[in-house]
């Protein structure tokens, strides 16, 4: 109990935050190092996953890769990527982008697939072309799913560059190694609140905006009933 007392008293110290080794600018790292990796994640996942959820076609192979995907282990991941590529920011991007992958990709094809076909069928009678198709109608109405993926996927990422921060990087994972090698407790422990409370923040914020763009009545008449389908159930939690 008092190391727990320790640890918020460390965070609530403005010492703590100031400097450029401070909570601060370890916050903002680790920001930008999520955001990046977000970015990369969407950028390759979101269109393959669309095109899959459109045409119907490859899902039989991406859905097991997908899934070994899932089952890597970062950690060790990361490691391998270290040993290849060097200790810099490179090798653990790309591990984390892998992480990644899995639930945007998920997230965006079971979106498309849950379509009803009715309503691709009247998007067809009132002339729309394939690009038209996808964009005003199936993006719109498979983005709650899209958000979902993408959420779970944020959390991870977030949570895991903790991790990485046994490389010489910067991010809120400095105050758990940092902590270890003196046996700062308060700090490590400090440091992993301040890692809690910045995942809460983004999750919250990501089930607004998943809230938010949720069309009325489209669960009711845009999707068909999948609920024992596994991907849509994944991509939705």
């Amino acid at each position: 109990m008092n190391v727990f007392a320790d640890a918020v008293a460390w965070v609530l110290d403005p010492a703590t935050w100031q400097g450029p080794a401070g909570a601060g600018a370890r916050l903002g790292e680790h920001l930008a190092y999520s955001g990046l990796t977000l970015a990369i994640a969407v950028a390759i996942a979101l269109p393959v996953g669309v095109a899959i959820g459109h045409t119907g076609r490859g899902r039989e192979v991406v859905v097991p890769f997908t899934g070994a995907l899932r089952a890597l282990p970062t950690l060790g991941l990361v490691t391998l990527l270290a040993l290849l590529l060097g200790t810099g920011l490179m090798a653990p991007l790309i591990a984390l982008v892998i992480l990644a992958i899995p639930p945007i990709l998920a997230g965006a094809y079971a979106g498309v697939e849950a379509i009803d076909p009715a309503t691709r069928g009247a998007a067809r009678a009132v002339g729309f072309t394939t690009w038209q198709m996808v964009w005003q109608v199936e993006l719109p109405l498979a983005l709650p799913l899209i958000a979902g993926g993408v959420r779970s996927a944020a959390l991870q990422v977030i949570a895991t560059w903790t991790v990485a921060a046994f490389l010489p990087l910067g991010g809120l994972g400095r105050f758990l190694i940092d902590g270890l090698a003196v046996r700062d407790y308060a700090q490590m422990l400090g440091g992993s609140l301040i890692v809690i409370a910045l995942a809460l923040v983004v999750d919250l914020a990501f089930a607004g905006a998943q809230r938010a763009i949720t069309p009325r009545g489209v669960r009711g008449t845009g999707y068909r009933d999948r609920r024992t389908r596994g991907p849509v159930t994944e991509a939705a939690s």
